[in-house]
């Protein structure tokens, strides 16, 4: 499964590869195995997360930062080892109470215990996602698995969001494994007495699990080929620039002087291109605003007329946030948005009143900053847009909020240069599923790569090199219709947490009689 997350992208095999996990949980019944269900879910949990999230790695060496090299990979380590488990927790708590509720499921007929394992694991997959979203550490859904290359499914995501596809994929692993299960049944029993009936053959499932991955897969076309539809007037030019300022030199002199020339050339190149608006990443000019305000880039800004989307630092009392300004031609400070979901040791210290001290002798990123309010809306010359600061990516009941809310357009603003060249490939994957989801164009502006335009359909139109200093104009179009998933949000995961449990109840009542053949 650790395969199919970009930029490898072996996204075909995340249909099966949740299999081995399914049998090796549910295939014996007996939960005085439940030791190694947990050993098992654990492995498996372990070897997802641990290969997809192996980029965190990447923030090694941070001698730059003053930090011993072997200090460096100690924090590395832990950093990845950390995340890895938290993810694995997931798998395993799955694990366990798919063991643990499979030992109750009374019923011996083979039909309704295949159904009913199927509906109890998918919902509690989508369950457990669900729950892990809405914390602070979460970036590894089985649904970007399929992005940026399975466009079909993964507008299923207009649907109920990311649960729709996560959920489509455990019901075709589970059927598969189901059709495992009972092939091994049939094989090793011994043929059912005269006028009996035993066995579902296991091909039914199969032939059910191929079925439903095809049908899927056809709905999801049939969303993706609905025409755009779009007007010259809701049409917005944007321009991108990409700074490429390591972070090595990024808080130092030679950083600031080189930040500020190249965001203020780029920007004076694409103002006189005849974009409307220009895009900068995550902390583009790592000052507070007022101090912008004495700079070149504000000058250049006051001389050229075109709005920017810059990255700064806000104040908040005597802490600062990570924000993004609209400042308009006149040089007027049109909007702000500070990004509410922080990094966590990154950027804040979860529990900070027990383990502050000790993570600040560990870790030498600045921990201090405050987050803003999760019901910001963001409103610019062009209409309300939504907007998302890096690791906001991942959270798409973030962007779900602000298109219900009336954002027409996306723009995202990001770093990504803390880490090695897998992540920005996987943050580029978030914010195609984004798009689609909320049917809305996006433009992404990172500081190393990847940026891009994509378009509702999750096609990407424009994507950047990595490492390299870039500027792009292009064209994106403001959009005011509203997905399911929009109006609703994610509906899926509590109904099928009520058809799971209608299954388990059924399931654990069922007494077992024997249906005499006609």
């Amino acid at each position: 499964m650790g395969l199919t997350t970009a930029p490898v992208s072996a996204w075909p095999l995340a249909w099966i590869a949740l299999v081995p996990l399914w049998v090796a949980v549910v295939g014996s019944i007996p939960i005085q195995n439940l030791k190694s269900k947990i050993q098992n879910s654990l492995v498996w949990g372990i070897g997802y997360h641990g290969l997809a999230l192996f980029w965190i790695t990447g923030i090694h060496p941070m001698t730059w930062m003053g930090v011993p090299w072997l200090a460096s990979i100690a924090i590395a380590l832990f950093c990845w080892t950390f995340i890895t488990l938290w993810g694995a927790a997931l798998v395993t708590a799955w694990g366990v109470a798919m063991a643990i509720l499979n030992s109750k499921l009374k019923t011996q007929k083979t039909k309704l215990r295949t159904v009913s394992r199927v509906l109890i694991g998918v919902a509690l997959w989508c369950a457990l996602e669900y729950f892990w979203s809405l914390g602070s550490l979460w970036w590894t859904s089985l649904s970007y698995t399929q992005s940026p290359h399975n466009l079909a499914i993964l507008h299923l995501g207009q649907i109920s969001g990311p649960t729709a596809v996560t959920a489509a994929i455990v019901a075709v692993n589970g059927l598969i494994a189901e059709a495992w299960i009972n092939r091994k049944k049939e094989t090793n029993s011994p043929l059912p007495s005269s006028g009996t009936l035993r066995f579902v053959p296991h091909k039914t499932y199969l032939a059910i699990a191929t079925g439903l991955l095809i049908s899927l897969h056809i709905l999801g076309f049939a969303l993706y080929s609905q025409p755009l539809n779009q007007s010259p007037e809701t049409a917005l030019k944007v321009g991108i620039i990409q700074g490429n300022v390591p972070n090595e030199i990024k808080l130092y002199p030679d950083g600031w002087r080189r930040a500020i020339e190249g965001y203020t050339e780029g920007y004076k190149t694409l103002a006189a291109s005849g974009v409307e608006a220009v895009l900068t990443p995550e902390t583009a000019l790592p000052f507070y605003i007022n101090e912008i305000k004495r700079g070149s880039f504000y000058s250049a800004i006051l001389e050229n007329k075109v709005v920017a989307w810059l990255g700064a630092f806000g104040q908040e009392g005597r802490s600062i946030t990570n924000s993004l300004f609209t400042i308009t031609g006149t040089g007027e400070v049109f909007s702000r948005y500070s990004k509410a979901k922080l990094v966590p040791l990154g950027e804040f210290i979860p529990f900070e009143e027990f383990f502050g001290g000790f993570i600040d002798r560990l870790s030498p990123l600045d921990a201090h900053l405050v987050a803003g309010e999760p019901t910001q809306l963001f409103d610019t010359p062009f209409g309300r847009a939504i907007v998302s600061i890096c690791y906001e990516s991942v959270f798409a009941q973030h962007f779900q909020r602000q298109a219900a809310a009336g954002g027409q357009f996306i723009i995202t603003a990001s770093n990504n240069a803390h880490y090695s060249k897998e992540m920005p490939a996987q943050h580029h994957a978030q914010d195609v599923m984004r798009a689609i989801e909320t049917d809305r164009w996006a433009a992404r502006a990172t500081n190393t790569g990847y940026s891009g335009i994509v378009d509702p359909h999750g096609r990407t139109i424009w994507l950047s090199g990595i490492n390299s200093y870039e500027v792009h104009a292009d064209t994106i179009y403001l959009r005011q219709t509203q997905t399911l998933y929009v109006r609703w949000g994610d509906w899926l995961t509590p109904l099928l947490l009520v058809v799971g449990a209608l299954a388990l109840v059924i399931s654990t009542k069922q007494t077992d009689t024997k249906m005499p053949i006609q």
